[in-house]
Protein backbone atom coordinates (compact mmCIF):
# COMPACT_ATOMS: atom_id res chain seq x y z
CA UNK A 1 0.00 0.00 0.00
CA UNK A 2 1.44 3.42 -0.90
CA UNK A 3 2.09 6.03 1.77
CA UNK A 4 -0.71 8.22 0.38
CA UNK A 5 -3.22 5.37 0.57
CA UNK A 6 -2.15 4.52 4.12
CA UNK A 7 -2.63 8.17 5.16
CA UNK A 8 -6.07 8.29 3.58
CA UNK A 9 -7.08 5.01 5.26
CA UNK A 10 -5.89 6.33 8.67
CA UNK A 11 -7.85 9.56 8.25
CA UNK A 12 -11.03 7.66 7.39
CA UNK A 13 -10.53 5.34 10.38
CA UNK A 14 -10.12 8.27 12.80
CA UNK A 15 -13.19 9.99 11.41
CA UNK A 16 -15.23 6.82 11.81
CA UNK A 17 -14.03 6.45 15.41
CA UNK A 18 -15.10 10.00 16.17
CA UNK A 19 -18.53 9.48 14.64
CA UNK A 20 -18.93 6.32 16.72
CA UNK A 21 -18.89 8.40 19.91
CA UNK A 22 -15.27 8.48 21.07
CA UNK A 23 -14.36 10.45 24.21
CA UNK A 24 -15.11 14.19 24.14
CA UNK A 25 -11.72 15.71 24.89
CA UNK A 26 -13.07 19.27 24.67
CA UNK A 27 -15.18 19.00 27.84
CA UNK A 28 -13.49 20.38 30.96
CA UNK A 29 -12.63 18.06 33.88
CA UNK A 30 -15.57 17.76 36.27
CA UNK A 31 -18.18 18.55 33.64
CA UNK A 32 -21.36 16.51 33.72
CA UNK A 33 -21.55 13.89 31.00
CA UNK A 34 -24.20 14.72 28.38
CA UNK A 35 -27.53 12.94 28.54
CA UNK A 36 -28.18 9.86 26.42
CA UNK A 37 -29.81 12.19 23.89
CA UNK A 38 -26.68 14.38 23.87
CA UNK A 39 -28.01 17.39 25.84
CA UNK A 40 -26.87 20.15 26.13
CA UNK A 41 -25.41 20.05 22.59
CA UNK A 42 -24.33 23.69 22.70
CA UNK A 43 -24.33 26.87 24.78
CA UNK A 44 -27.06 27.57 27.35
CA UNK A 45 -28.85 30.90 27.76
CA UNK A 46 -30.05 32.22 31.12
CA UNK A 47 -32.93 34.65 30.74
CA UNK A 48 -33.11 37.41 33.34
CA UNK A 49 -36.70 38.65 32.85
CA UNK A 50 -35.85 42.19 33.98
CA UNK A 51 -33.55 45.03 33.04
CA UNK A 52 -29.89 45.02 34.21
CA UNK A 53 -29.18 45.87 37.82
CA UNK A 54 -32.04 44.05 39.51
CA UNK A 55 -32.21 40.89 41.58
CA UNK A 56 -33.01 38.52 38.71
CA UNK A 57 -30.19 39.96 36.62
CA UNK A 58 -27.81 39.73 39.57
CA UNK A 59 -28.79 36.13 40.32
CA UNK A 60 -28.52 35.06 36.67
CA UNK A 61 -25.03 36.52 36.36
CA UNK A 62 -23.88 34.89 39.59
CA UNK A 63 -25.13 31.51 38.33
CA UNK A 64 -23.34 32.14 35.04
CA UNK A 65 -20.14 32.97 36.93
CA UNK A 66 -20.16 29.79 39.02
CA UNK A 67 -21.14 27.50 36.17
CA UNK A 68 -18.36 29.03 34.06
CA UNK A 69 -15.70 28.87 36.80
CA UNK A 70 -16.50 25.29 37.79
CA UNK A 71 -17.08 24.00 34.25
CA UNK A 72 -20.01 21.89 35.48
CA UNK A 73 -21.99 22.32 32.28
CA UNK A 74 -19.16 21.61 29.91
CA UNK A 75 -20.57 24.28 27.58
CA UNK A 76 -20.67 28.11 27.62
CA UNK A 77 -23.54 29.99 29.27
CA UNK A 78 -24.71 33.51 28.55
CA UNK A 79 -27.20 35.88 30.21
CA UNK A 80 -29.88 37.72 28.23
CA UNK A 81 -32.12 40.43 29.73
CA UNK A 82 -35.78 40.38 28.72
CA UNK A 83 -37.41 42.97 30.96
CA UNK A 84 -40.94 44.29 31.17
CA UNK A 85 -44.30 43.72 32.88
CA UNK A 86 -42.82 42.28 36.05
CA UNK A 87 -41.03 39.48 34.23
CA UNK A 88 -44.06 38.27 32.30
CA UNK A 89 -42.55 39.26 28.93
CA UNK A 90 -39.62 36.96 29.59
CA UNK A 91 -42.05 34.32 30.83
CA UNK A 92 -44.05 34.59 27.60
CA UNK A 93 -40.84 33.94 25.65
CA UNK A 94 -40.18 30.83 27.72
CA UNK A 95 -43.66 29.44 27.19
CA UNK A 96 -43.97 30.20 23.46
CA UNK A 97 -40.68 31.04 21.74
CA UNK A 98 -38.54 28.48 23.61
CA UNK A 99 -41.09 25.72 24.00
CA UNK A 100 -39.20 22.42 23.72
CA UNK A 101 -35.72 24.03 23.77
CA UNK A 102 -34.21 23.52 27.26
CA UNK A 103 -31.01 25.28 26.27
CA UNK A 104 -32.93 28.39 27.39
CA UNK A 105 -33.52 28.69 31.13
CA UNK A 106 -35.10 31.48 33.19
CA UNK A 107 -34.41 32.95 36.62
CA UNK A 108 -37.60 33.99 38.41
CA UNK A 109 -39.05 34.42 41.88
CA UNK A 110 -41.96 35.47 44.03
CA UNK A 111 -42.09 38.83 42.25
CA UNK A 112 -43.28 37.14 39.07
CA UNK A 113 -46.18 35.40 40.80
CA UNK A 114 -47.68 38.75 41.76
CA UNK A 115 -46.96 40.30 38.38
CA UNK A 116 -48.75 37.47 36.60
CA UNK A 117 -51.90 38.40 38.53
CA UNK A 118 -51.64 42.21 38.39
CA UNK A 119 -50.70 42.23 34.69
CA UNK A 120 -53.39 39.68 33.76
CA UNK A 121 -50.68 37.68 32.01
CA UNK A 122 -51.92 35.19 29.40
CA UNK A 123 -49.16 32.78 30.45
CA UNK A 124 -48.37 31.33 33.88
CA UNK A 125 -45.29 30.01 35.62
CA UNK A 126 -46.89 26.57 35.95
CA UNK A 127 -46.62 26.23 32.17
CA UNK A 128 -42.83 26.00 32.61
CA UNK A 129 -40.78 23.17 34.13
CA UNK A 130 -39.53 24.30 37.58
CA UNK A 131 -35.98 23.14 38.35
CA UNK A 132 -35.09 24.46 41.80
CA UNK A 133 -35.55 27.21 44.35
CA UNK A 134 -32.11 28.64 45.05
CA UNK A 135 -32.20 31.33 47.72
CA UNK A 136 -34.14 33.66 49.98
CA UNK A 137 -33.51 37.38 50.40
CA UNK A 138 -35.04 39.86 52.83
CA UNK A 139 -36.10 43.36 51.85
CA UNK A 140 -34.55 46.67 52.88
CA UNK A 141 -36.31 50.03 53.20
CA UNK A 142 -34.09 52.96 52.22
CA UNK A 143 -34.24 56.74 51.85
CA UNK A 144 -32.02 59.15 49.87
CA UNK A 145 -28.75 60.05 51.59
CA UNK A 146 -29.95 63.61 52.32
CA UNK A 147 -33.45 62.60 53.44
CA UNK A 148 -34.71 64.35 56.58
CA UNK A 149 -36.05 61.01 57.84
CA UNK A 150 -33.67 59.21 60.18
CA UNK A 151 -36.06 56.40 61.15
CA UNK A 152 -39.05 54.69 59.62
CA UNK A 153 -41.15 55.88 62.57
CA UNK A 154 -40.52 59.51 61.54
CA UNK A 155 -41.45 58.74 57.95
CA UNK A 156 -44.64 56.93 58.94
CA UNK A 157 -45.85 59.95 60.91
CA UNK A 158 -45.99 61.96 57.69
CA UNK A 159 -47.32 58.97 55.76
CA UNK A 160 -50.30 58.65 58.11
CA UNK A 161 -51.06 62.38 57.77
CA UNK A 162 -50.83 62.47 53.97
CA UNK A 163 -50.25 59.10 52.25
CA UNK A 164 -50.20 60.60 48.75
CA UNK A 165 -47.29 62.90 49.64
CA UNK A 166 -45.01 59.92 50.35
CA UNK A 167 -43.72 58.20 47.19
CA UNK A 168 -42.41 54.62 47.25
CA UNK A 169 -40.00 53.27 44.61
CA UNK A 170 -39.73 49.56 43.92
CA UNK A 171 -39.93 46.86 41.31
CA UNK A 172 -42.88 45.83 39.21
CA UNK A 173 -46.50 46.36 40.23
CA UNK A 174 -47.73 43.46 42.32
CA UNK A 175 -44.21 42.23 43.04
CA UNK A 176 -42.53 41.68 46.39
CA UNK A 177 -41.62 45.38 46.84
CA UNK A 178 -45.19 46.45 46.15
CA UNK A 179 -46.52 43.80 48.50
CA UNK A 180 -44.16 45.00 51.25
CA UNK A 181 -45.33 48.60 50.77
CA UNK A 182 -48.93 47.44 51.16
CA UNK A 183 -48.16 45.38 54.25
CA UNK A 184 -46.31 48.29 55.88
CA UNK A 185 -49.25 50.60 55.15
CA UNK A 186 -51.69 48.07 56.55
CA UNK A 187 -49.62 47.61 59.71
CA UNK A 188 -49.37 51.39 60.08
CA UNK A 189 -53.15 51.78 59.91
CA UNK A 190 -53.26 53.24 56.39
CA UNK A 191 -55.38 51.87 53.54
CA UNK A 192 -52.86 50.05 51.27
CA UNK A 193 -54.71 51.39 48.23
CA UNK A 194 -53.53 54.88 49.20
CA UNK A 195 -49.85 53.98 48.80
CA UNK A 196 -48.23 56.18 46.15
CA UNK A 197 -46.19 53.33 44.67
CA UNK A 198 -44.01 53.98 41.61
CA UNK A 199 -43.09 50.74 39.83
CA UNK A 200 -39.78 50.45 37.96
CA UNK A 201 -38.67 47.77 35.52
CA UNK A 202 -35.72 46.72 37.67
CA UNK A 203 -33.91 47.29 40.94
CA UNK A 204 -31.28 49.42 39.22
CA UNK A 205 -33.86 51.93 37.98
CA UNK A 206 -35.60 52.04 41.36
CA UNK A 207 -32.24 52.59 43.07
CA UNK A 208 -31.48 55.51 40.73
CA UNK A 209 -34.80 57.10 41.72
CA UNK A 210 -33.94 56.82 45.41
CA UNK A 211 -30.36 58.03 45.05
CA UNK A 212 -31.51 60.92 42.85
CA UNK A 213 -34.02 62.04 45.47
CA UNK A 214 -36.95 61.58 43.09
CA UNK A 215 -38.92 59.52 45.65
CA UNK A 216 -39.39 59.55 49.41
CA UNK A 217 -38.23 55.98 49.99
CA UNK A 218 -37.39 52.78 48.18
CA UNK A 219 -37.79 49.04 48.67
CA UNK A 220 -35.64 46.21 47.35
CA UNK A 221 -33.63 43.14 48.30
CA UNK A 222 -30.88 43.57 50.89
CA UNK A 223 -28.22 42.10 48.61
CA UNK A 224 -29.59 43.88 45.56
CA UNK A 225 -28.99 47.34 47.05
CA UNK A 226 -26.05 46.50 49.29
CA UNK A 227 -23.50 48.26 47.08
CA UNK A 228 -25.64 51.39 46.78
CA UNK A 229 -25.97 51.59 50.56
CA UNK A 230 -22.23 51.04 50.98
CA UNK A 231 -21.56 53.93 48.59
CA UNK A 232 -23.44 56.28 50.94
CA UNK A 233 -25.92 57.37 48.27
CA UNK A 234 -28.90 55.91 50.15
CA UNK A 235 -29.56 55.07 53.80
CA UNK A 236 -31.31 51.96 55.17
CA UNK A 237 -33.97 52.60 57.78
CA UNK A 238 -35.50 49.13 58.18
CA UNK A 239 -35.25 45.50 57.07
CA UNK A 240 -38.07 42.97 56.64
CA UNK A 241 -36.25 40.10 58.39
CA UNK A 242 -37.35 38.68 61.76
CA UNK A 243 -33.97 39.72 63.23
CA UNK A 244 -31.32 42.24 62.25
CA UNK A 245 -29.08 41.15 59.39
CA UNK A 246 -25.57 41.96 58.17
CA UNK A 247 -23.81 44.42 60.45
CA UNK A 248 -26.82 44.48 62.78
CA UNK A 249 -27.21 48.26 62.61
CA UNK A 250 -30.48 48.55 60.69
CA UNK A 251 -33.58 47.81 62.80
CA UNK A 252 -36.28 45.40 61.69
CA UNK A 253 -39.81 46.50 60.86
CA UNK A 254 -40.96 44.60 63.94
CA UNK A 255 -38.63 46.65 66.14
CA UNK A 256 -40.24 49.74 64.62
CA UNK A 257 -43.67 48.61 65.77
CA UNK A 258 -44.82 47.04 62.50
CA UNK A 259 -45.70 43.34 62.61
CA UNK A 260 -44.28 42.63 59.15
CA UNK A 261 -41.76 39.96 58.12
CA UNK A 262 -41.28 39.22 54.43
CA UNK A 263 -38.69 37.40 52.34
CA UNK A 264 -38.26 37.00 48.61
CA UNK A 265 -37.10 33.76 46.99
CA UNK A 266 -35.56 33.14 43.59
CA UNK A 267 -35.37 30.01 41.50
CA UNK A 268 -34.85 28.76 37.98
CA UNK A 269 -37.08 27.02 35.45
CA UNK A 270 -36.88 25.37 32.04
CA UNK A 271 -39.34 25.79 29.17
CA UNK A 272 -42.32 23.54 28.53
CA UNK A 273 -41.45 20.38 26.67
CA UNK A 274 -38.32 19.73 28.75
CA UNK A 275 -38.11 15.94 29.24
CA UNK A 276 -37.39 14.26 32.57
CA UNK A 277 -33.85 13.23 31.63
CA UNK A 278 -32.88 16.79 30.74
CA UNK A 279 -34.60 18.15 33.84
CA UNK A 280 -32.65 15.75 36.06
CA UNK A 281 -29.40 16.74 34.31
CA UNK A 282 -30.07 20.43 34.95
CA UNK A 283 -30.93 19.79 38.60
CA UNK A 284 -27.61 17.94 39.00
CA UNK A 285 -25.87 20.98 37.47
CA UNK A 286 -27.60 23.23 40.01
CA UNK A 287 -26.70 20.86 42.86
CA UNK A 288 -23.08 21.00 41.74
CA UNK A 289 -23.21 24.80 41.75
CA UNK A 290 -24.76 24.83 45.22
CA UNK A 291 -22.01 22.60 46.61
CA UNK A 292 -19.22 24.82 45.24
CA UNK A 293 -17.21 27.18 47.42
CA UNK A 294 -17.80 29.93 44.85
CA UNK A 295 -21.58 29.75 45.35
CA UNK A 296 -21.27 29.72 49.14
CA UNK A 297 -19.15 32.88 48.93
CA UNK A 298 -21.75 34.55 46.72
CA UNK A 299 -24.54 33.72 49.18
CA UNK A 300 -22.55 35.20 52.06
CA UNK A 301 -21.48 38.32 50.15
CA UNK A 302 -25.08 39.14 49.16
CA UNK A 303 -26.64 38.13 52.51
CA UNK A 304 -28.70 35.51 50.68
CA UNK A 305 -30.03 32.45 52.51
CA UNK A 306 -29.55 29.03 50.96
CA UNK A 307 -33.06 27.65 50.42
CA UNK A 308 -32.30 25.03 47.77
CA UNK A 309 -35.38 22.98 46.90
CA UNK A 310 -35.29 20.92 43.69
CA UNK A 311 -37.72 19.14 41.40
CA UNK A 312 -41.11 17.93 42.58
CA UNK A 313 -40.73 19.57 46.00
CA UNK A 314 -40.21 22.93 44.30
CA UNK A 315 -43.28 22.35 42.13
CA UNK A 316 -45.41 21.74 45.23
CA UNK A 317 -43.94 24.82 46.92
CA UNK A 318 -44.81 26.90 43.85
CA UNK A 319 -48.45 25.89 43.96
CA UNK A 320 -48.65 26.93 47.62
CA UNK A 321 -46.89 30.23 46.85
CA UNK A 322 -49.26 31.05 43.99
CA UNK A 323 -52.20 30.68 46.39
CA UNK A 324 -50.46 32.69 49.14
CA UNK A 325 -49.54 35.57 46.83
CA UNK A 326 -53.08 35.70 45.48
CA UNK A 327 -54.49 35.92 49.02
CA UNK A 328 -51.99 38.64 50.01
CA UNK A 329 -52.67 40.75 46.92
CA UNK A 330 -56.39 40.62 47.66
CA UNK A 331 -55.87 41.52 51.32
CA UNK A 332 -53.90 44.68 50.46
CA UNK A 333 -56.22 45.68 47.63
CA UNK A 334 -53.92 45.11 44.65
CA UNK A 335 -56.32 42.69 42.96
CA UNK A 336 -59.99 41.86 43.38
Amino acid sequence: MSSNLRAAFLAISLLAAGCAGGPDTDRPPGALAPTAAGYPQGALTLIAPANPGGGWDQTARQIQQVWTETGILGVPVEVVNRGGAGGTIGLADMVTRYDGDPRNLMVFGQVMLGSIRTNASPVSIDQTVPLARLLNEYEVVTVPADSPYRTIEELLEDFRRDPAAVSWAGGSAGGIDHILAGLIAQAAGVDPRQVNYIAYSGGGEAAAAVMGGHVTLGLSGVGEWKSYIASGRMRPIAVSSPERTGDGVTPTLRESGLDVVLSNWRGISAPPGTDDETRDWLIRALEGMRESEAWREILAANEWEDSFLPGAAFEAFLQDEIATVDTTLRAIGLIR
